[in-house]
């Protein structure tokens, strides 16, 4: 037998290959600036995987990463985008399973409850996909004026959202706080769920073998208050959805957000988890980091009788 040949004691004695899980910034996979990282645990408190845990700096990295693609994101057709959101729900499906147990170790619930969970994620995906070149009739349109002028109205992108994603919710409430930001042309920081982060930092893995643009979608892990606090005060993230912060934390936030006039979403009620994540979403979060735009143009119709030039 070969030296190189296993025996049958091999199997009982082989160690499992443990996973590192990485941030996803810019569309890599950079260990935490800081080199810190921290124990997450399932809901019985049993050791899953250690997380990277951000810094302040791996903060401003992100941002700088959204904002870069930002152009790209917010200049492709609406019907691209529509596309790309579609292809990360073949993602999602295609590894359906690894997302079925991290759900359930992350939330403590059942194989068939987290499967429901998971599915509904997918098909959150597939609901905002549809949605990118149509809320622009939603949200803009024609407005009545008294003159010969065509006006306007219609929606553009905010820009650099930073979305801080519910605690309680793992993946279907990051899914439904995130893909509203990127169907609308915005670039998001997401800061994950601080307790079961596992989810989000896969999440990562299949927004990085999908078409997403790197830093279109950029996710840190770590302590919320610790993360959040310089993206509220950070000059170039245009908004802020505090959905992920308790009422004291938000109430920090938006003094924070403030100083550079950051467009905030603080749910009603905020409480770190924003309610029924399996609930129709419907359309607010689309709308909520959405700009208007005006247009006048001259009809041809000059005078009273009608004449044009």
């Amino acid at each position: 037998m070969s030296d190189r040949e296993p025996n049958h004691g091999d199997a009982e004695r082989r160690l499992g290959v443990f996973k590192t899980y990485k941030l996803y910034v810019g569309g890599k996979f950079p260990r935490s600036e800081s080199g810190r990282v921290y124990e997450v645990t399932d809901s019985k408190g049993a050791w899953l995987a250690n997380a990277p845990k951000s810094s302040r700096k791996d903060a401003r990295d992100a941002v700088v990463a959204a904002r870069k693609a930002f152009g790209g994101w917010s200049g492709a057709t609406a019907y691209n985008r529509g596309q790309v959101l579609y292809r990360v729900a073949e993602m999602l499906e295609g590894r359906r399973e690894q997302f079925v147990r991290e759900v359930a170790a992350a939330e403590g619930l059942s194989k068939s409850k987290a499967g429901a969970v998971v599915d509904a994620a997918i098909d959150r995906w597939v609901w905002y996909a549809g949605w990118t070149d149509k809320i622009g009739q939603i949200a803009g349109g024609a407005n009545p004026v008294a003159g010969p002028f065509l006006n306007l109205s219609t929606p553009e992108p905010t820009g650099v959202v930073a979305v801080l994603a519910p605690q309680g919710s793992s993946l279907l409430g990051l899914v439904s706080v995130v893909a509203p930001v990127i169907a609308t042309g915005n670039t998001a920081v997401v800061v994950a769920s601080a307790d079961a982060p596992l989810p989000a930092l896969s999440l990562g893995e299949v927004l990085a073998t999908s078409d997403v643009p790197g830093g279109v979608v950029n996710i840190l892990t770590g302590a919320t208050a610790e993360i959040a606090a310089p993206l509220a005060a950070h000059q170039d993230v245009n908004a802020i959805d505090l959905t992920g912060a308790d009422a004291a934390l938000a109430k920090e936030l938006e003094i924070a957000a403030a100083d550079n006039l950051k467009r905030v979403l603080r749910p009603r009620d905020v409480d770190a988890d924003g309610g029924d994540w399996l609930a129709s979403p419907g359309t607010h979060r689309l709308t909520a980091f959405l700009e208007t735009k005006t247009v006048w143009h001259p009809t041809g119709a000059l005078g009273a009788a009608g004449s044009s030039y």
